[in-house]
């Protein structure tokens, strides 16, 4: 069963998915843009027992639109959200732009993380020069004041971030999509030998979104990677 519930996060509102046991080992899944909570449904069903928590990241969906944004307030906001939890430690899992904000995380505070998974994302190197998307008529599921946030960071980089990789300590798995990605995957390949043991793993063929495209592929790496830590669902 799932749940949508609201945390509030140093007084923003954070909507988030609960779904699994109470006592199940908390795992912390993150949205990339222009996602929601929702795109983990799927993932949080399958991983039986795990008490999956996906929040909603500020100016995206139901949570809280403050109008101020960027990937260091993003990190803050993980631990944030699991302080309002009431959790000291936690698996935590990101996709795409939700996976820099987990490598960012990590980096920060590596030891409130009993494990890290990464899906198809790495923090961005040396910047890429991606349109943002332009206003439409319709109303788009997150804040427009994110895209430069997002973009802005896409393109110039913040050049500690790298780095920064090293002090990731916690049990890391890099889950990369293969050539189908628009993800350059020597750099997953190059971040992953710079996450001390972290292992890096490739599923052909499946592209930029393992957990939807080849949910079957993905969920057999993450249960192998965290039985092999001892991480067990309660």
């Amino acid at each position: 069963m799932t749940v949508d519930q609201i945390a509030d996060v140093n007084g923003l509102s954070l909507h988030y998915r609960e779904t699994g046991p109470a006592d199940g080992t908390p795992l912390i899944a993150v949205h990339g843009h222009p996602g929601t909570a929702h795109v983990w449904d799927a993932t949080a069903a399958a991983l039986e027992g795990f008490r999956v928590l996906a929040p909603t990241l500020r100016g995206y969906g139901d949570s809280g639109r403050p109008g101020e944004y960027g990937f260091a307030l993003w990190r803050d906001d993980v631990f944030g959200f699991a302080d309002a939890l009431g959790l000291d430690e936690f698996v935590l899992l990101g996709h795409s732009m939700g996976g820099t904000v987990c490598a960012l995380a990590a980096s920060r505070h590596p030891e409130r993380l009993k494990a890290l998974i990464l899906e198809d994302t790495v923090p961005p190197k040396d910047g890429m020069d991606l349109p943002a998307p332009k206003h439409i008529q319709e109303e788009p599921p997150y804040d427009w004041d994110v895209l430069p946030a997002v973009f802005d960071a896409i393109r110039s980089p913040d050049p500690a971030w790298w780095p920064d990789l090293a002090r990731i300590t916690a049990p890391t798995l890099v889950v990369a999509g293969g050539p189908t990605s628009h993800v350059p995957q020597d750099l997953l390949a190059e971040a992953a030998a710079l996450i001390p043991g972290a292992l890096l793993v490739t599923l052909e063929g499946a592209g930029h979104t393992p957990h939807r495209d080849t949910p079957e592929r993905f969920l057999a790496e993450v249960r192998s990677f965290l039985a092999g830590l001892a991480i067990t669902p309660r």
